[in-house]
């Protein structure tokens, strides 16, 4: 039997290919960084093709650095950035457009309408989410009525709508196959989550044709094969799932309750509710984990917007640091903060504030802050608004977190993590393979080609590489909270004129 898989990880910032054996140890992979594109004030685009060449050159730089041939690989995993909005000609697979981001805010505007029209409750019951510019609805929508004859092409079948999973679907099947998984379909705010359908009321409701829409399928199962020009033989793409969910299915999470968070791009705690769509009173979202034949599972997820692409923003947008990798040492450098706040919402702020006219705001400056004191507190920030999705969490679950299993790029950092066990009060558990995104798609294909066997062979083999135990006294961790909330009350509403 084939014991090889291969996870396609679509990022915000980077795409990345991943090669696993069995034992869920990584044989090789590739990484490559995209532009990112800000046209207008709180607007974020990306150029879909560029995603797709990426994409496409990191699994054949994967699969060469790994030595095997094509037909090694016994399936292939999707785990993507959500909600990111690309519509594509169905005759050439090209895009129309730029793709519009999930941390776009130009559709603010719209949603409120819809809240101020009543449509608030309405939405979270079908949905389990909010009115909100980060879905992709109404960005689908602001395509068909802003790009010049969509509306019209769509309408006569020449356009499909696509998160970025579809899209690389789509791509990789040479136009042969349209379809997404429960937990992208999920994020659209075009799915009911009950029914396990698109809605034709939602669908009424953004204006949206229906035959744009992908075909829902489950996350674990043949999606169909890659074309033979792409990787040299036809691979199955057998697992699709968002990448937050594959982060959870990639932690092994499989019971209800279980927590993850991950430091990616945004900052995204996960909890299995199981089979049951527990709604929140405290600003999380409810929304489907994956599907396994006729099984869905169900989680509650808090989203931080800007976690890791503070770090980047510090890189690239002010300077000040040389690489990501640079932080934890600089901010080590100093003891504290020197009092700074820095509040990372350069997007607005996401669970469970919910504003899309909040900015980011560093307050606390003095003569003696320096370029260290700014990224600790960036590191501090990107803790804090974990605090807060904890706190969330906990309220709606009606239980205590006993602990928080982290992953992503960001929590090689151990000084991070260390701060996030003080300011949570939690032991933080990272596993040895923080690549759980990936991992958790490869391991939703290994199971639909039976390379696994059952979940419980899956959870053979994960494993911990370190646990972060809180070192904070109480009254030191109180003041940093109430500090950081009142740094939070200052970011509020910036832009709402």
């Amino acid at each position: 039997m084939k014991q090889y898989l291969m996870a396609l990880d679509q990022g915000t910032t980077s795409s990345r290919c991943v090669i696993f054996d069995r034992n869920g140890n990584t044989v090789a992979s590739a990484s490559k960084e995209f532009t990112q594109y800000f046209p207008q004030v709180g607007w974020v685009e990306h150029d879909a093709e560029e995603i797709w060449q990426s994409q496409l050159y990191c699994a054949r730089e994967a699969l060469k650095r790994s030595g095997l041939a094509p037909t090694d690989i016994a399936g292939i995993g999707i785990t993507n950035q959500r909600e990111t909005t690309v519509v594509w000609e169905k005759g050439t697979g090209k895009p129309i457009c730029p793709a519009i981001v999930w941390q776009c805010r130009r559709t603010a505007a719209r949603c409120e309408a819809l809240v101020a029209d009543g449509k608030a409750e309405m939405i979270r019951e079908k949905t389990g989410l909010k009115p909100d510019a980060y879905f992709s609805a109404t960005k689908l929508e602001w395509i068909l009525t802003h790009v010049e004859g969509a509306r019209e092409r769509a309408e006569r079948g020449e356009l499909l709508f696509g998160t970025v999973d579809s899209f690389l679907i789509y791509r990789l099947t040479g136009g042969s196959v349209h379809a997404t998984d429960p937990s992208n379909a999920a994020r659209t705010l075009l799915f009911n989550i009950h029914t396990m359908q698109w809605d034709a009321e939602l669908l009424q409701l953004f204006h949206i044709p229906a035959a744009m829409l992908p075909k829902v399928l489950p996350s674990c199962g043949i999606f169909g094969e890659t074309d033979t020009s792409l990787l040299g033989a036809p691979i199955p793409v057998a697992g699709v799932a968002g990448d937050q969910q594959a982060a959870l299915f990639g932690q092994c999470c499989f019971e209800r309750g279980m927590v993850k968070n991950t430091y990616g791009t945004g900052g995204f705690l996960l909890m299995n509710t199981g089979d049951t769509a527990v709604s929140s009173e405290s600003g999380l979202l409810t929304t489907v984990g994956w599907q396994i034949g006729d099984q869905v599972t169900y989680v509650l997820e808090g989203s931080v917007f800007v976690c890791g692409a503070a770090i980047q923003w510090l890189r690239d947008g002010l300077g000040i640091l040389g690489s990501a990798a640079e932080s934890e040492a600089l901010a080590a450098s100093v003891p504290d903060t020197g009092n700074v706040c820095f509040v990372p919402a350069l997007t607005g702020l996401g669970t469970p504030y919910w504003d899309p006219y909040a900015r980011g705001t560093i307050v606390g400056i003095s003569r003696g802050t320096t370029r260290a004191h700014i990224v600790r507190a960036t590191l501090e920030a990107m803790a804090l608004q974990t605090v807060d999705l904890l706190d969330a969490m906990q309220k709606d679950a009606g239980a205590d977190i006993p602990a928080l299993r982290v992953d992503g790029g960001a929590c090689a950092n151990n000084l991070l993590l260390q701060m996030q066990s003080d300011f949570s009060n939690l032991p933080i558990v990272r596993p040895a393979c923080i690549e759980t995104t990936a991992l958790g798609a490869a391991n939703l294909a290994g199971l639909a080609v039976g390379v696994f066997g059952s979940l419980t062979e899956i959870a053979e083999n994960i494993a911990v590489e370190r646990t972060f135990t809180p070192e904070m006294d109480e009254a030191a961790r109180e003041k940093k909270l109430l500090d950081w909330h009142r740094a939070v009350q200052r970011a509020q509403q910036w832009a709402a004129d």
